[in-house]
């Protein structure tokens, strides 16, 4: 039988050339191809460049957010962080973003950090009670009322009754802005001030509001004072129960409610006779619950 051409040239060169000739070119093929020929070689594919982690895309997400020009896209970033709960990242970042220029972007902080109880965030918070706009001055309380801390109360009574408590309180400023209905009635229910007004009566109630009507967030700061131990805030709800706004009323009554003291029973009884009868039935439940306590010695 008669070898081909190439059949006799390779075996003139001998065995170990002709594996050295191999060699090369499949180092060749790998040069030109390294996944083809390692897959060939392997059966397996190879990783493509690597793709960052799913919770570095995420915060990538978040620094950038919090880094936007645009105040709104921030404000979203910020106000995300309160998901995470226990994350020294997230909590710097909202203690940071407390001093925005922005007030949504302040007012994101506030609410956020409540939201993931920054329990080193109080002094920050603190801050923001001096803040020039409402709703972060709100935002701030409501989180610092979640962190346990009672200053948030000195604001809630002022936004109650208009005034400083007699020991202590806000500097003349930070009153006259919670003083201003103008300014309280623009919060409105719905600004995401960090806590939802009189949500025992729903949505519903509120929406005979004004928009000049300060009364929604009146109401929201007399529900935010139930559990103050302070007597001057004791006799500040008692005091809203006869309040022009029925709003008001209603949430005073609820939270004189909550306070568990029988000693208010006879200082809001009169409410059952109250025309508004939302009113009249949040009176009978706040009667019928005190009448259930004993007496206190």
């Amino acid at each position: 039988m008669r070898k081909q051409p190439w059949a006799t040239a390779l075996y003139r060169m001998g065995p170990a050339t002709v594996f050295g000739m191999a060699g090369l070119l499949g180092i060749s093929a790998f040069a030109q191809n390294p996944a083809t020929a390692q897959e060939k070689s392997t059966g397996t594919k190879l990783a493509t460049a690597s793709a960052p982690a799913p919770g570095e895309k995420a915060w990538g997400i978040l620094r950038d957010g919090m880094k936007d020009k645009n105040a709104d896209r921030r404000g979203q970033a910020v106000r995300a962080l309160g998901l995470l709960t226990g994350n020294g990242e997230a909590e710097k970042s909202a203690i940071s973003a407390l001093s925005d220029n922005k007030a949504n972007v302040r007012l994101a902080a506030a609410v956020a950090l409540g939201a993931m109880h920054a329990e080193h965030a109080k002094i920050g918070l603190e801050g923001a009670l001096e803040d020039s706009e409402p709703a972060v001055v709100l935002a701030a309380a409501n989180s610092l009322l979640l962190l346990h801390d009672d200053l948030a109360y000195d604001i809630y009574f002022a936004v109650l009754t208009g005034e400083r408590r007699a020991d202590k309180g806000l500097i003349k400023g930070q009153l006259d802005t919670l003083k201003d209905k103008k300014q309280m009635a623009k919060l409105g229910f719905e600004e995401g001030i960090g806590f939802i007004p009189f949500a025992g009566m729903g949505y519903e109630a509120f929406k005979t509001a004004t928009k000049n009507d300060s009364s929604p967030v009146r109401a929201a700061a007399a529900k935010q004072l139930a559990h103050d131990p302070d007597p001057a805030t004791a006799k500040a709800l008692v005091a809203a129960t006869t309040d022009k706004k029925w709003q008001v009323r209603a949430a005073a009554l609820e939270a004189i409610a909550q306070r568990d003291d029988r000693s208010l029973l006879p200082e809001v009884a009169p409410a059952l006779d109250d025309e508004k009868e939302v009113v009249r039935f949040t009176a009978a439940a706040c009667v019928a619950r005190l009448s259930e306590k004993p007496a206190k010695k």
